[in-house]
């Protein structure tokens, strides 16, 4: 009969041995919990599936380090019932399993929603009939009549038009060279387009 190892010894087997069945253990252990876990906070089964996957393979690569001193404070919150009786004594895994699960899950989502807002982008660009200011803008340099529109903006309206068009800065980049909040940035170069547009229909 084979004498059950605290989650610690499992641990440690794992990061100083590569001992893979004292990672095979950790995962039969922990890997169903963390998933039930994950799913409360994410309705994407894949998304789950992936974060579960990635939070164990840091395990075994060892980016992820256990330990157990620092652990058994930090990550009391991050236990349920079921994990709290494989606990190795003096550290909780479980919680630091779900420290570093929940980051990735994060990092996974905001992935997500940046795919999503950059493929929204593009279908838009994509499918728009009307010229942007922008464009405008720039078909008036070739043709001459940009000054006459540029001079009729107030400077704080041409500042931000001159760096978030001419320049190409990022809303942030323009609100710290001009020393104002990224807002008003966006607040300015809405009403510098609506102006733009007025004066160069």
């Amino acid at each position: 009969m084979s004498e059950t190892r605290s989650d610690g010894e499992l641990l440690r087997a794992v990061a100083e041995d590569a001992d893979r069945r004292a990672f095979e253990e950790l995962y039969r252990r922990y890997a169903p919990w963390l998933t039930a876990r994950m799913r409360s906070r994410c309705a994407d089964a894949g998304i789950v599936d992936d974060v579960v996957q990635e939070t164990f393979l840091a395990v075994w690569r060892g980016t992820a380090r256990y330990r157990e001193d620092a652990a058994g404070a930090a990550g009391a919150a991050g236990t349920s019932s079921g994990a709290r009786g494989a606990r190795g004594a003096g550290g909780d895994a479980a919680g630091w399993l779900w420290r570093i699960a929940s980051r990735r899950l994060i990092d996974a989502l905001r992935g997500a929603g940046a795919r999503g807002r950059l493929r929204q982008t593009l279908a838009r660009l994509r499918h728009r009939d009307e010229v942007s200011a922008e464009e405008r803008v720039l078909a008036g340099v070739e043709h001459g009549d940009l000054a006459g529109a540029l001079v009729r903006l107030s400077p704080e309206l041409r500042a931000v038009l001159q760096a978030t068009v001419v320049d190409g800065l990022t809303t942030r980049e323009a609100a710290v060279l001009l020393g104002i909040p990224p807002g008003t940035v966006k607040t300015r170069a809405m009403r510098a387009r609506k102006q733009l547009r007025e004066a160069l229909a």
